[in-house]
């Protein structure tokens, strides 16, 4: 099969608020072969990723993406790993970038792949089977304690016992504010529930402010405390893991690449490294990841805050290993990602979930949904077209 076309969508709610929730927007990406044909996103500011992929060369280290994208051959899982090398090895000036945009289509080219060999991706991958994974349902903390108790509450009578609560007030305020909140969300869910706190980076470069903060999580049992620091501050990372090791530390998310991966995984005393499929450059840098993460015993976890179609990308790469139990899921995405997917992953009888048993990502996008939040761009440079929407009557 050649890779005949790819199309983005600029999706986007019609308010987006300045807060840490990256449901607000999407860009979504469908690639076209034979007779076949994949969808992936990207978790990325959707119209730089845009330019990304279309801009004019500016020298032979910086193409835009499309030039390693279009026209290619994709018929086996060593042709996305060549088509990803390209990238890589043409637009490396605008490297960041260019992994946030490749990310999508990366994914949807493994969707289109698992279509046409009517496989889920985990078997791509060389997986037999997908285990189960524990869904620990991921929120904001609550502008008050009393309020994140209420959510804690909520999440526990929708039949979760794992949660995290991240973000918001925590670490803007006093030691004492943050413990308030931890408390109360260890109170809402229960002694026997898992409990995860991300800080959202919120400290930086503070060591002294993160480690103030490990005395009240110890009290409060998390099962892990989740970027207390800038993701690429590998050396505080690990300074703070050795302060008190009985609070496990989470990270990961910021890697774009496997490399700022594997250096945290290898050198940031981690208990657990969080992969976004959608950020680091696809299914493939992932699935390096976390058979990297296992040899070292370190469990692998997905980040996923937006749809289910992210969500399935995301538990791909380790569907298949018994030893990384736990998996992110959406609780509070805006009507966007809501209404994206025409399925959902749902948790089963024994609170457990696992990915669809349906060809490549295995949750199908809604056009109407597509169509609802796309937003009207056009680029253009010396008069020349580079990019426009795609008219909504096509999709």
């Amino acid at each position: 099969m050649k890779i005949e076309s790819v199309d983005l969508f600029y999706l986007r709610m019609p308010e987006v608020l300045d807060i840490g929730d990256g449901s607000q927007d999407a860009l979504v990406f469908r690639v076209r072969a034979g007779n076949y044909e994949g969808w992936g996103e990207a978790v990325a500011s959707p119209l730089t990723s845009i330019a990304s992929w279309i801009a004019p060369m500016s020298h032979s280290g910086c193409h835009p993406v499309i030039d390693s994208v279009l026209g290619e051959e994709l018929n086996s899982p060593s042709d996305i790993e060549r088509i990803a090398r390209k990238v890589k090895d043409i637009s490396f000036y605008g490297i960041i970038q260019s992994d946030l945009t490749f990310s999508g289509v990366e994914i949807a080219l493994w969707d289109l792949l698992g279509r046409a060999r009517e496989v889920p991706v985990y078997q791509l991958l060389g997986y037999k089977k997908s285990e189960p994974k524990l869904p620990y349902a991921s929120v904001l903390f609550g502008d008050s304690p009393e309020e994140t108790r209420e959510k804690a509450v909520a999440m526990r009578a929708a039949g979760f016992s794992a949660m995290k609560f991240g973000w918001g007030p925590y670490g803007r305020g006093s030691v004492e504010v943050d413990a308030a909140h931890v408390f109360a969300a260890r109170e809402g869910i229960g002694a026997d529930a898992h409990l995860m706190v991300d800080a959202g980076t919120i400290f930086e470069e503070d060591l002294e402010a993160a480690s103030k903060r490990l005395k009240d999580l110890a009290e409060a049992k998390v099962t892990w405390f989740e970027e207390p620091v800038s993701a690429a501050a590998v050396s505080i990372y690990k300074k703070l893991s050795q302060i008190n090791p009985a609070v496990p530390l989470a990270g990961g998310e910021g890697a774009h690449n496997v490399f700022q991966a594997e250096d945290l995984i290898a050198n940031g005393g981690v208990g657990y490294i969080q992969i976004d499929t959608g950020y680091i450059g696809g299914i493939a840098p992932a699935f390096r990841v976390a058979n990297f993460a296992k040899e070292r015993g370190v469990q692998y976890v997905n980040h996923t805050f937006t749809s289910h179609s992210a969500l399935s990308a995301s538990m791909q790469p380790y569907a298949g290993m018994k030893s990384s139990r736990f998996a992110e899921y959406p609780m509070e995405p805006k009507q966007l990602c809501v209404e994206l997917n025409d399925s959902k992953i749902l948790p089963d009888k024994d609170g457990m979930i696992s990915v669809p048993e349906r060809p490549g990502i295995g949750i199908p996008f809604s056009i109407s949904a597509i169509k609802k939040y796309l937003v009207d761009v056009e680029i253009v440079v010396n008069k020349k077209t580079l990019y426009r929407t795609p008219d909504p009557k096509f999709i």
